[in-house]
């Protein structure tokens, strides 16, 4: 069956000399529960990865550390030899414990190990992008990161990594990462009711640096408001396209990789992300937030 492409909403973003749309796409939905394991449907993971290139998506997240292994293997499968319009953006900061933890693992070894892991589960001689995971599950942690990020500098000028970003971080420890070498991305939890990034947004938009939001419909805790309901109830829309069309908007350097294992809803999300909302519709959701 071939496949129709949908026109991605929100155009495309310059991740150093990696163009990229601006809709892309998480992988760490195709592990298993609690980003542990294999699929339940390997063949249907694999499917939804072709189907979101064949839609003109050219930007997948993902990390080694996601089965772990998993989802990496899953993308080779799918999609090697990748298309050269294609690019997979990986993170580097932490391993997986027996019990599903996300210990860290940001000492100069330990992140060399990780890059050598992404590039042969990815079966890459160069990855194009590695943001460094800081802080934990809970969320950024303060602290210096100017031996960890070094570390990753180092390995760029060896030609193992082409540009770099941070994940999990605060406004300072991006600071500090810039003032050692330059970044192309931000990863952070953000979304409608998580908006403490709002300031660090903007700033990053003028340095033309993406800031890619991740649980960009609220994660394992879905996204729940009286005001996002009636927007999308007006809208005849579904919250998630709310959130998603909402993100877009909010500024333009923000990327989405909304993760999903379904094919309905890739495209679902695709679609959904394409609503426009009125500037009326802006005010109210934003009120989410404040």
């Amino acid at each position: 069956m071939t496949t129709t492409r949908i026109s991605l909403p929100g155009g495309t973003w310059e991740l150093g000399d990696l163009t990229v749309a601006r809709f892309g796409y998480g992988a760490m939905q195709l592990a298993g529960p609690w980003v542990m394991g294999p699929p339940a449907d390997r063949d249907a993971a694999l499917a939804v990865l072709r189907e979101a290139v064949d839609l003109g998506i050219t930007h997948i997240d993902t990390s080694d550390a996601y089965g772990p292994r998993v989802t990496n293997e899953l993308i080779r499968e799918a999609l090697h030899p990748y298309p050269d319009t294609l690019h997979v953006v990986t993170k580097v900061g932490a391993n997986r414990d027996a019990q599903g933890g996300w210990p860290t693992a940001r000492e100069p070894g330990q992140l060399r190990e990780q890059v050598a892991e992404n590039l042969q589960s990815l079966g890459l001689e160069t990855l194009g992008l590695v943001n460094l995971r800081l802080g934990n599950a809970e969320g950024p942690v303060p602290g210096s990161l100017a031996e960890s990020f070094r570390a990753l500098v180092d390995m760029q000028k060896e030609g193992l990594i082409r540009h770099l970003g941070v994940s999990n971080a605060t406004a300072e420890q991006v600071d500090e990462a810039r003032a050692i070498a330059p970044i192309v991305c931000v990863q952070n939890m953000y979304n409608l009711a998580h908006r403490q990034d709002d300031d660090l947004i903007d700033r990053l938009a003028s340095a033309g640096i993406a800031y890619v939001p991740f649980f960009p419909l609220g994660g394992f805790s879905p996204l729940q408001s009286e005001a996002l309901s009636a927007v999308a109830l007006r809208l005849d829309a579904t919250i998630m396209s709310v959130a998603l069309a909402w993100l877009l908007q909010r500024s333009p350097n923000i990327l989405l990789i909304p993760g999903t294992s379904s094919l309905a809803h890739l495209r679902e999300n695709l679609t959904g992300a394409a609503l426009v909302l009125s500037a009326n519709d802006v005010a109210e959701l934003d009120k989410i937030g404040s």
